[in-house]
């Protein structure tokens, strides 16, 4: 007692949630001992995991977390790889500093300039007044630049002195401007393999590779399953004020022999969706909609095929052009779905409805 007693708030925080990615159940006794309502529990997002790889990777973000270094984050889409982000961010020094977070592959070319650095009034056709960037909107914090292999590359090389010399130009600028933020960036694609393409600066990618951290997919970190399902099911109870408190061996079974495509994303939506449609205090497999179809669905078609522009046409024709939905029956990220989108030339008639761009503040948590 007297060990805990001389811990900071943060560190204790921080204890209590690692032993709860170790326990399922003592996270909801957590709220239940802080006596909150379930529609005002923080939605902070714990990192769940027990497994040798994830322990690893979480070992890595806390030596991380010491350093002002690049970051450059690996894995596949639905990985989790913003959320460990944001935890090198909360355990830094930038903490009480802001966490914007912008998604390169969804962003179209012409805009990522303004977006990024910012813009003087006048600098083009509707620059009707100064704009701050989302670099200048991180001072003193962290920016998480997601999906850094789709960044234009006349562009890197402005991100690249940036890196170096910590200054930037708004567009039609001439000052430059000396700010302190660090970058920590994502990819799920092969970024030497886009090098060997022209498609990446070699010079960039050492400038942001200073410092690796390799998410494993789902698959590989099968021991972490049950402790997901059961954290996204106590979550979506909460949400949905539903009396349901497991699974059935069955389901829990399904859950397990299942490969997870989407991951992590994955789970999570087949789990809400379970609680949703179950009508009893248990999830049945019969509710794990739709994961029985994805078990026996034949391969996905190969990236920039026939085959994958039908299928992806069709989910689109179905969906209505529903960019969540038609992610989630294409079991890929809205992030892939732009892309894929962006290879065949598909543009949508109803055009995207939000900003794909998200920023963050101090606390904020998605």
């Amino acid at each position: 007692m007297d060990e805990l007693s001389r811990l900071s708030p943060r560190h204790l925080a921080r204890l209590l949630l690692e032993r709860a990615a170790e326990d399922p159940t003592l996270l909801g006794r957590l709220y239940d001992t802080v006596d909150v309502k379930p529609t005002s529990i923080p939605r902070t997002p714990a990192i769940i995991g027990r497994s040798v790889r994830m322990r690893h990777a979480m070992e890595l973000v806390h030596r991380f977390e010491k350093t002002d270094e690049p970051v450059l984050i690996t894995g596949e889409s639905g990985t989790g790889k913003e959320l460990l982000a944001r935890a090198i961010h909360d355990g830094s020094r930038r903490a009480a500093g802001p966490f914007v977070a912008v998604n390169c592959a969804a962003l179209p070319p012409g805009l990522v300039a303004s977006e990024l650095f910012g813009y003087e009034k006048g600098a083009f056709t509707g620059a009707a007044a100064r704009t701050l960037g989302q670099i200048e909107h991180a001072q003193g914090g962290t920016l998480f630049l997601d999906e850094i292999g789709d960044m234009p590359v006349d562009l890197q090389g402005h991100l690249l002195r940036f890196l170096q010399e910590g200054q930037i130009r708004r567009v039609g600028g001439r000052e430059m401007l000396r700010l302190d933020v660090r970058i920590v960036s994502a990819t799920n694609v092969r970024l030497r393999q886009a090098i060997a393409e022209g498609r990446f600066r070699e010079d960039l990618f050492y400038r942001l590779n200073v410092l690796t951290l390799a998410v494993p997919p789902l698959r590989e970190r099968r021991d972490d399953i049950a402790l997901l399902a059961n954290h996204f099911l106590r979550l979506a109870a909460r949400d949905f004020e539903r009396e349901v408190t497991g699974f059935s061996p069955e389901a829990m079974a399904a859950l397990l022999h299942h490969r997870w495509p989407g991951n992590v994303r994955e789970l999570m939506s087949v789990v809400r969706r379970a609680v949703v449609i179950s009508d009893g205090g248990i999830i049945e497999a019969d509710a794990l909609d739709g994961l029985e179809e994805r078990l026996v669905a034949p391969s996905a078609p190969r990236p920039g095929s026939p085959e994958e522009r039908a299928a992806l046409l069709a989910t689109l024709e179905r969906t209505k052009e529903n960019v969540t939905s038609t992610a989630e029956a294409l079991c890929v990220s809205r992030v892939t779905l732009y892309r894929m989108l962006r290879r065949h030339g598909i543009e949508l008639k109803r055009g995207l409805a939000d900003s794909p761009v998200t920023r963050r503040v101090p606390h904020a948590h998605s």
